[in-house]
Parts: structure tokens; C-alpha cells; sequence
């Protein structure tokens, strides 16, 4: 297994810090001027022993790259996922709470212009998170990758159209984080 860069230690670790911070409530103590010494510390330190440990399966290459793509990635995870989240849900939940309506559960084909492997695997993933849908398989043929996606309500076979059905913005945010 390759050895991870220590650019790549760094990066991981600044991305794991910020993230503490925000799971922790303390980047809102840090505006608020009070924030708490020891979780700023306990934070940097574990922080740090993960990026250790993960560097080389989290950066491959350009590690830097995700913190220049922050305000995007921000702006999916607390924006663009959440509307399409809160969409599918009320489908499952109208779906559920009312028999008459259809279910059509089936497997649909739909492309995907995703080349980078971090795209692909958040797309995969966002979709999967969403209910109503699960990623199956990502394949790639003749230069072309397909989702192999189980549908809840499979509306058309058509694969743009079912495919602009499922990943609606979530393939376009991601492309602007990845691609």
C-alpha cells in the first residue's frame, strides 16, 4: 500500500479539524469568542492521529484540493442534499401513508458524467441516502458509467429521463466539487 505524502497527513487533518469543530459547536463558541481551550486541543490531537491512520485511503492526489472546493462541498451538505433529501422523504411518506398510490419498484440504467472516483462515490452515496432509491452498482462502458439504481416508483425506463429523476441537482453539485 502507498505511504501517505505528509501534505496529505496535513490536508486530512485540517479537513477532520473542521470538521470536529463543527460537530462539536465549537466553531460558533470561536465567533462568539468563547470557545473551550482543552475541545480545541482534544480536537487538533485526534485530528491529527486520524489523518495518520486515513491520509492514504482519504487523498490520493492534490491534497489540498477539497479545502479550495469547501464553500461547494458546504453548500451541498447543508443546502442542495437537505431539499433533495426532505423531496424524497415526503414522496416515500405520501407513498406510505396512502395505498392508492403507485409503487412500481424496479432497476433502472441511468449515465452519469462523473470521471473522478470521489464524484462518483458521493453521487452513489447521496442517492443511496435519499429513501426511495439505492445504489447498486457503478459500471463503465465504452467510456460511458452507469448507475445501476433500485427504484421505489420506477416512473420511466427512459435512462435520461429516470435519471434526471433521481439524480436531479445532486450530480451537477457534485461535478462542481469533484470534477
Amino acid at each position: 500500500m502507498k505511504k501517505a505524502s505528509s501534505s496529505a497527513v496535513l490536508s486530512t487533518a485540517i479537513v477532520c479539524y473542521i470538521f470536529w469543530l463543527v460537530i462539536t459547536g465549537q466553531i460558533v463558541s470561536i465567533f462568539q469568542g468563547a470557545p473551550s481551550v482543552q475541545v480545541l486541543i482534544a480536537g487538533l490531537v485526534v485530528s491529527f492521529l486520524v489523518a495518520l491512520f486515513s491520509a492514504r485511503f482519504f487523498i490520493h492526489e492534490k491534497p489540498f484540493y477539497l479545502l479550495g472546493k469547501l464553500p461547494s462541498y458546504l453548500y451541498y451538505c447543508f443546502v442542495i442534499f437537505p431539499i433533495e433529501l426532505w423531496k424524497a422523504n415526503v414522496d416515500v411518506a405520501k407513498r406510505a401513508l396512502n395505498p392508492s398510490l403507485p409503487v412500481n419498484p424496479g432497476i433502472v440504467k441511468i449515465p452519469s458524467n462523473m470521471k473522478s472516483e470521489y464524484g462518483r462515490a458521493m453521487l452513489a452515496n447521496s442517492i443511496t441516502l435519499t429513501p426511495g432509491t439505492i445504489t447498486m452498482d457503478i459500471t463503465e462502458e465504452e467510456g460511458q458509467t452507469y448507475y445501476y439504481i433500485h427504484w421505489i416508483d420506477v416512473a420511466s425506463s427512459d435512462p435520461e429521463e429516470a435519471g434526471e429523476a433521481i439524480k436531479g441537482t445532486l450530480e451537477k453539485w457534485t461535478g462542481r466539487i469533484w470534477e
